[in-house]
């Protein structure tokens, strides 16, 4: 089980909590929705603030800080859930604008919707839970989640001009409510406002003070926020949260972590369809990809207006001139682009075939009238958006949006990959230099546009992550990639990035560096002709697991049982009751009931059959789990409470205590689990198929200060060296850390002592070239080098093959799995292929630090030399 290590700049202060997501929110939300970890670690930190944290404040306000599109209302689903288990029935979810209402009801209630954030089934502790959507709480069932859906400024009218059947303060007296704030930014109007004079005090009554009066009428109210703009750098809001912010992902770490697309700006001097007309073509090219590699994705792009008289007039200029689309029109366009993605486009169809009179056809079809959107309309945009909220369903045939201001928030289309931006202005502050309202709320769009459109060609391939930044020459790369068509405008472009920086989407240091294999290299005999070995990742069957793990059905479980205890003092009387306990005392399952042992086990989902067949495979039926020594049958159960419950328990009593200490134990066996293994018998895979030419997309300095910086041009004399003179190093650059600089550095020092016994020395860096997976548990692991090293003077030489991974000292600890992995390859590996004239061996090298491993590993290296 990971520990909570990482800390807020500001907010709620945790240290080593534990980041385990309870079961009933893993099994009630939408199973189609694997949770991410940084998304485990907002449920980790509401866990323990909710229920063991000390110095919460009472009612509880709490802010999650989380980028557009790291799933906020998969967060809001999973507290919900939480905070039911705690005993709420009843919630209010408000946001600031009216569009969003019936998007969001759609989420929450509409088990048919592809984005519903809960499992078709939900319970808990054995109760079957209905979610409904309520208009006050005065009749509702108090074994349903309950949820009033508003806008804020509806809440506030509503409760101030009270009309028939609608939610009133009085709802709020007796019972327990939870506020949840969507686009939370917006309720501190009065925030920002700071000191308000006496007029402002006796007349406003707006509707954050009407949320405020809501939360204080009950000390056990929570109101939890959410958004991804607080305005942090604001004194009075960061002085306002710094006893509230929970979690803080900004879009700048949701980036970071390769959950977002990559933005790109496009700029053409061209007119309004022609720019249009290249993010059509584009766009085909990408959906042609997607189908090449069996993708069932349509991409969608959003045309922005400033106005909507101007938005529905391009409407149906598009709609008239891709009717009439000409082959000069698409050449036009072709001949203007040289050494672009749009270029790109064109080469991949004349590979493909695909003739301009075809891809005329195919724009004809696709983007025709009925497959275009505007939802620009006050009257209609509230019924358009659950089809806009609905454009990545597997049947969606929309593939053009046109807007104004209608999506600036709420939106999440994760198949957008093309905004074009259909006006030229600038709003930039020439004074101060600051980037304008226009272009920063332009920014706001593309970040949340920027939402990574998941898919994989592969089961080792993340879902939810970049996969290509290593590897931008893949033609897949334009399909995590979002581009912004522009007119031509140096400076608004310049205003532009400014404005990415800020929210944290795009980062100045970002560059593309070619990495490429040496021509003299590629042309080598072992280039050619050698191989490499490595594993695979394979699904554990478990079938070497006969029995529950020893420790885990011999540990004692400590229960508690509900004493019932009552006690009556008078008002002012300075008297403590103490709870009767009794001595605690250890009972044994094997003792209890074959009838209490089955409902136990039938209260808890986990416990049906076939799922422990899942992870006991060899387990005959449930009686054999239930009564064999190799399962359930050691289990001992401390009992605490009162001294006749510990003494002589109920049967009620006995079946308590047992569906908490096996509902433990599933937990132990959940955590204990290995879904996949390494194999340990590696294969040959040509170095040349192996190894080839990249262009990396690298944030310089990111996380290292030598990250990024070539080591022919760092100023650490101590690191640099020009590796274009060595004919051992088989790339043009090293782009790593300072310690992988340090190991090509040793490397160097060592080259003449290694070619007294080898003929051939090749150092390899992987950059996503390969991986490996740990024997125990599958874990993939791409080691930063590979060391080839063939022996000479020999009929039949030995080439060996070291696998090294350099490590900075603050991973050394977090990374132990990783050597521990390296140094089993020597002596636990197999070749299934063997070669008559050669042999090969297969090292695993400790960690390289230059600091404090380097003697460990010149100790390994000369053992192999000597």
């Amino acid at each position: 089980m990971q520990t909570l290590e990482r800390q807020l700049t500001a907010g709620i202060n945790m240290n080593f909590i534990p980041i385990e997501v309870p079961s009933y929110i893993h099994t009630n939300l939408n199973p189609a929705f694997a949770l991410r970890p940084y998304q485990s670690e907002a449920f980790a930190r509401f866990k323990y603030v909710s229920s063991d944290y000390q110095q919460r404040i009472k009612p509880t306000q709490l802010l999650f800080h989380m980028a557009t599109g790291s799933g906020k209302t998969l967060i809001m689903a999973g507290c919900i859930l939480h905070l039911y288990q705690l005993g709420y029935r009843n919630y209010i979810f408000f946001v600031n604008s009216s569009t969003i209402i019936e998007k969001t009801k759609d989420n929450f209630l509409n088990s048919l919707s592809s984005k519903y954030l809960f499992n078709q089934s939900i319970s808990i502790a054995d109760q079957q839970i209905q979610i409904k959507e309520a208009d006050n709480f005065q009749a509702v069932n108090d074994d349903d989640i309950n949820i009033v859906f508003s806008t804020i400024q509806g809440l506030h009218t509503r409760l101030n001009t009270p009309r028939e059947n609608s939610i009133t303060y009085e709802d709020f007296e007796d019972k327990k409510i939870v506020l949840i704030s969507d686009e939370a930014h917006h309720i501190n109007a009065e925030t920002k406002k700071g000191k308000l004079n006496k007029s402002e005090k006796e007349d406003m009554i707006s509707w954050e003070s009407t949320v405020t009066k809501i939360f204080n009428a009950n000390i056990d109210n929570y109101l939890l926020e959410f958004t991804a703009t607080a305005d942090l750098q604001n004194p009075l809001i960061n002085e306002k949260y710094q006893d509230k912010l929970i979690f803080d992902y900004p879009l700048k770490q949701f980036r970071k972590d390769k959950y977002s697309k990559e933005v790109k700006v496009l700029q053409a001097e061209l007119d309004q369809f022609q720019r249009a007309l290249q993010a059509i073509i584009l766009s085909q090219y990408r959906y042609k990809i997607f189908e090449n590699n069996s993708l069932s994705t349509t991409p969608v792009i959003l045309f922005k207006s400033k106005t909507i008289a101007e938005s529905q007039s391009f409407f149906a200029e598009f709609v008239s001139s891709v009717e009439k689309l000409k082959p000069s029109d698409i050449q036009a366009i072709q001949n203007s682009n040289k050494g672009n993605v749009i270029e790109e486009a064109f080469t991949y169809f004349n590979a493909n075939d695909i003739t301009i009179p075809n891809l005329i056809a195919e724009l004809k079809e696709d983007f025709s009238g009925n497959k275009c959107i505007v939802v620009d309309s006050k009257s209609d945009s509230e019924e358009k958006q659950l089809i806009v909220n609905s454009l990545e369903d597997i049947n969606n045939e929309y593939r053009a949006v046109f807007a104004v201001d209608k999506l600036n928030e709420g939106w999440d289309v994760l198949n957008l990959f093309d905004i074009v931006r259909l006006y030229n202005t600038r709003d930039a502050d020439h004074k101060s230099g600051k980037v304008g309202k226009t272009t920063m709320s332009e920014a706001q769009l593309i970040g949340r546009g920027a939402r990574y459109c998941p898919f994989k060609l592969s089961d080792e391939q993340e879902l939810y992550q970049r996969k290509y930044d290593d590897d931008l020459t893949n033609p897949v790369r334009v399909c995590e990639e979002l581009y912004y068509h522009s007119a031509y405008n140096p400076k608004y472009i310049s205003e532009l990035n400014k404005a990415l920086e800020q929210i944290g989407i795009k980062d100045s240091r970002t560059r593309e560096l070619p990495l490429f294999v040496k021509e003299d290299f590629k042309n080598s005999d072992f280039y050619k002709k050698g191989i490499l070995y490595v594993n695979k990742q394979v699904a554990n069957d478990r079938k070497d697991i006969e029995e529950l793990n020893k420790d885990t059905r011999e540990k004692e479980r400590k229960v508690k049982l509900t004493t019932g205890f009552t006690t009556v003092s008078t008002a002012f009387e300075n008297t403590t009751a103490v709870i009767p306990n009794g001595k605690p005392k250890v009972h044994h399952f094997k003792d209890f009931s074959m009838s209490i042992k089955r409902k136990a086990l039938n209260k808890l989902r986990f416990y049906r059959f076939n799922n422990l067949q899942h992870y006991f495979p060899h387990l005959t039926s449930a009686s054999e789990f239930i009564t064999s020594d190799k399962y359930l049958n050691p289990v001992k159960i401390l009992f605490t409470g009162t001294e006749e419950q510990v003494n002589n328990p109920t049967a009620e009593m006995k079946l308590e205590a047992s569906v908490k200490a096996l509902d433990e134990i599933a937990k132990e066996i959940q955590a204990g689990s290995v879904e996949y293994k390494g194999t340990k018998s590696f294969t040959p895979q040509g170095i040349e198929y192996t190894f080839k030419d990249k262009t990396l997309n690298i944030t310089v300095g990111e996380g290292n200060a030598e990250y990024g910086i070539p080591q022919s041009r760092t100023t650490n004399s101590a690191l640099q060296l020009d590796l274009s003179t060595v004919d051992w190093y088989a790339f043009n650059e090293n782009y790593g850390t300072d310690q992988e600089k340090y190991l090509v550095k040793y490397i160097e020092q060592t080259y003449d002592s290694l070619k007294a016994r080898y003929s051939d020395i090749y150092l390899l860096r992987n950059e996503k070239h390969f991986k490996l997976y740990s024997f125990d548990d599958g874990r993939p692991f791409e080691p930063d080098f590979v060391l080839f090293l063939k022996e000479s003077k020999k009929s039949k030489p030995i080439i060996y093959q070291l696998f090294v991974e350099p490590k900075g000292q603050q991973h050394i600890a977090g990374d132990k799995w990783k050597e521990d992995f390296l140094k089993q390859i020597e002596q636990e590996h197999k070749l299934d292929t063997v070669f008559e004239n050669k042999e090969f061996k297969l090292i695993g090298m400790p960690f390289y630090n230059e600091q404090l491993k380097k003697n460990e590993f010149d100790g390994e290296i000369q053992a192999i030399i000597d």
